[in-house]
């Protein structure tokens, strides 16, 4: 088995509590949508985000008041369309910087991410979420500032998390053979097109205990950070 040299990990289900995602972000960004856009709708990096909403819609014409609408209707069938994710992570900047919101991170994640950057390895992000959403929910976490520990933040820009060459995109911008990189989510979808890019996996199961570890049809199964190590990297 070649060695891993960088980890890459998803965030929703793997390093943060899929309640936190769900109960606490994407409430806190629908309850205020429509006034951060009427607040910020002028200005240039939101008004450009509002049209590329409009022009993926195939609604170049559509009001403020229709964008608002469109994008909350995308919020409730959890669309990863860029233009929403951008907002989304612009209005919860705000509720960080105000202390509102804190990130949600395991702590056999925030420790282990610790261990394996003291240890050498590079550690990179990659999710559904804006670049800037990512860099929020670990720097202002409930287990400190663990952004500091990533080198780089992946999100759908680079491709679709279902499709390999996404994978392989990123084995390409970080300068490693797919092969070194280590990618770890709880989504079989996104296992499944990482190991199609040559790269090595674990699927993240939080509901196992956290020391299990199986294999199924796409490889490995950890219930935890804690599981990976013990196989994978150094503790």
């Amino acid at each position: 088995m070649t060695a891993v040299r960088a980890v890459v990990t998803d965030i929703e289900g793997t390093t943060t509590p899929l309640a936190f995602v769900h109960e606490v972000l994407f409430p806190y960004a629908r309850k205020r949508l429509a006034n951060f856009v009427d607040q910020h709708g002028d200005e240039p990096e939101v008004a450009e985000q509002l049209a590329a909403a409009r022009e993926l819609a195939g609604l170049p014409a559509a009001s403020r008041e229709e964008t608002v609408a469109l994008l909350l209707q995308w919020m409730d069938e959890d669309r990863k369309a860029g233009p929403l994710k951008e907002l989304q992570g612009r209005i919860w900047r705000q509720g960080y910087e105000e202390g509102v919101l804190k990130g949600e991170v395991y702590a056999d994640a925030a420790h282990l991410l610790k261990q394996w950057r003291a240890a050498g390895l590079r550690l990179f992000v990659y999710s559904s979420g804006s670049e800037e959403a990512q860099r929020l929910i670990f720097g202002c976490s409930d287990k400190g500032d663990l952004a500091t520990f990533f080198e780089g933040f992946f999100d759908t820009r680079i491709g679709n998390k279902l499709e390999s060459t996404s994978y392989a995109a990123i084995a390409k911008t970080v300068a490693l053979d797919a092969g070194e990189i280590l990618f770890l989510s709880d989504h079989p979808g996104e296992i499944a097109a990482a190991r199609k890019a040559g790269m090595q996996v674990v699927r993240i199961d939080r509901e196992r205990s956290p020391d299990s570890w199986n294999e199924d049809e796409n490889g490995p199964v950890a219930g935890s950070f804690s599981g990976v190590a013990a196989r994978f990297l150094p503790a």
